[in-house]
């Protein structure tokens, strides 16, 4: 297998895991604001950003958002917006970082760069997207921002960067270079 179909691939398969993950594992994180769902679909957009880079992050959100809002009966263009917002801002500034400091500690300081990132154009983004599709008045979506919508980003890009830090380097070997299958089909090496 050429590496240019390994990666188109494994991109298509963190994908279909980012979705399914986006609509299945999903779940208020603060009881005030239960409108807020944690969901771990993250984590294989961080898989495929450090793999592959922050555009193929920005690739695996934007189409894994569209098959989630659209076709797997999410929050149509609204809750599309917002997750790739979200998880883009994520993936751009940790991808970005990750690709200058390709290192453990740079690892580190990637997630927590884009996890401060994602909570302030979360900011941002609820302050003009949410009055506009949602009718609330921007007034009640501001006075949530700093008690309730930046720890919520804050924390759901937390977690998922810690289970990142936690699952990529053996994904990343099995799945991402196929160093098993190597092993034990040494022809595959030199396709």
């Amino acid at each position: 297998m050429s590496k240019r179909t390994r990666k188109m691939a494994v991109l298509a398969m963190l994908t279909a895991i980012a979705a399914v993950l986006i609509t299945l594992v999903h779940f208020p994180l603060f009881p005030a604001a239960p409108f807020l769902q944690y969901d771990p679909a993250d984590v294989a957009i961080l898989v495929a950003t450090f793999a592959y880079g922050p555009l193929a992050g920005l690739c695996v959100t934007v189409i894994a958002s569209a098959i989630q809002a659209f076709l797997l009966g999410g929050d149509g263009i609204y809750g599309f917006l917002m997750h790739v917002a979200a998880s883009g801002t994520l993936a751009l500034a940790a991808g970005l970082i990750y690709r200058v400091a390709h290192t453990r500690k740079g690892a580190i300081l990637s997630l927590v760069a884009g996890t401060v990132s994602m909570g302030l154009v979360m900011m941002v983004a609820n302050h003009f997207i949410t009055p506009y599709f949602m009718g609330a008045p921007t007034k009640a979506v501001d006075d949530m921002l700093l008690p309730v919508i930046l720890p919520f980003n804050l924390l759901k890009a937390g977690i998922n960067s810690v289970v990142t830090m936690l699952v990529y380097k053996t994904v990343s070997r099995y799945i991402i270079h196929g160093e098993e299958w190597l092993k034990k089909d040494p022809q595959a090496a030199k396709a």
